[in-house]
């Protein structure tokens, strides 16, 4: 199977562990492409930026989400709920990363129209090695949509 070109995205992380954002950090730098990482730590401010509100009016669209369910202010499962309710956002791919190994969070994520869900190991090299694979996956092999500003959809 050929792979396409690795593309440069905005990649909006919502994580409130600064360890495991440090950690994305440090895994998204050595990929061969150097996309641009946006990271906030509670759901409020997941919306807010992706609804360029307040302080984030400028924030660019991202390609793609990386989603922890257990968040401060508003958690991962409403985040997502809102984000794929409306009808501005909800193309943008979701991937659930997080702790939990909950078959309910599983099942409520994807019902919740996640794209996937991939539980975060607490080993420092395996986290690394997922968040690549990440990378990897959705920015290779998978066709993102190329409008992503459409209103119609």
């Amino acid at each position: 199977m050929r792979q396409l070109p690795a593309r440069i995205i905005d990649i909006l992380m919502v994580e409130d562990n600064p360890a495991d954002a440090e950690l994305a950090v440090e895994a998204l730098k050595s990929a061969k492409a150097q996309n641009h990482l946006h990271i906030v730590d509670d759901g409020v401010r997941a919306l807010q930026f992706l609804r360029r509100e307040g302080e984030y009016k400028n924030a660019p669209r991202p390609g793609l989400i990386l989603l922890d369910l257990n968040l401060p202010r508003m958690d991962g499962r409403e985040v997502l709920a809102e984000i794929k309710n409306d009808k501005q956002l909800k193309t943008i791919p979701v991937v659930v990363l997080t702790t939990s190994k909950a078959d309910s969070d599983v099942l409520k994520s994807y019902d919740l129209n996640a794209n996937c869900y991939v539980t975060k190991p607490v080993d420092f090299d395996k986290f690394l090695e997922v968040v690549r694979a990440i990378e990897g996956f959705w920015l290779t092999l998978v066709e993102l949509p190329q409008d992503h500003e459409r209103a119609d959809t």
